[in-house]
């Protein structure tokens, strides 16, 4: 009997791409994919999305039960985010304690999460997002165990703080780390 073994890779993916490899969409035909970073394995897929704006730790896996067991609420979701702005311990505290967002056209109360204002930004690769003339801004981290649409950007808008940059640093065990964007390397599970 020949035991098929599974891949899994971690990816930096870089800000611009879509978290897809195969562009079946007529409106989204020049955008940028995983397929113009790394050669498409026949069945590897991406576990979670982060949208193209977004960049930062990205799992992949030819593994259906690993990419299921990922997305649970068992793992955590870290994500260091820049804000318009210099945000408020108030504002942490209502990001902590789970606010009203709307999903699918539908009111949401998010679960609660960790969230903290974020000091050191030095493991963070320097990115242009806007000129210091239009305002300042601040770093959070902020902790979830779900994974709803656009969810960090929808959580610090509702709370007066957009989202101008959105790195995801964390899932479970697994770190970003010193990598860069593009960067893959093979993972243990």
């Amino acid at each position: 009997m020949v035991v098929k073994k599974h891949s899994y890779y971690k990816l930096y993916k870089p800000y611009g791409y879509l978290s897809q490899f195969i562009n079946n969409q007529n409106k989204r035909r020049n955008k940028k994919l995983l397929s113009d970073i790394i050669d498409f394995k026949e069945n590897l897929m991406a576990i979670g999305r982060l949208d193209e704006k977004s960049e930062g730790l990205l799992l992949l896996t030819t593994d259906g039960k690993f990419s299921n067991y990922i997305t649970s609420a068992k793992f955590e979701k870290e994500y260091h985010a820049m804000v318009d702005g210099v945000i408020t311990e108030n504002a942490i505290s209502q990001l902590r304690n789970g606010i009203q967002i709307t999903v699918n056209g539908k009111p949401y109360v998010t679960k609660s999460c960790k969230a903290e204002i974020l000091e050191d930004t030095s493991h963070i690769l320097e990115r242009f997002v806007r000129d210091e003339k239009h305002g300042k801004t601040s770093w959070i981290s902020i902790t979830l165990t779900e994974g709803k649409f656009r969810q960090v950007r929808k959580m610090t808008a509702k709370v007066g703080f957009p989202t101008l940059r959105l790195v995801r640093v964390r899932i479970g065990d697994y770190k970003l780390e010193k990598m860069q964007p593009k960067d893959l390397e093979a993972i243990n599970y």
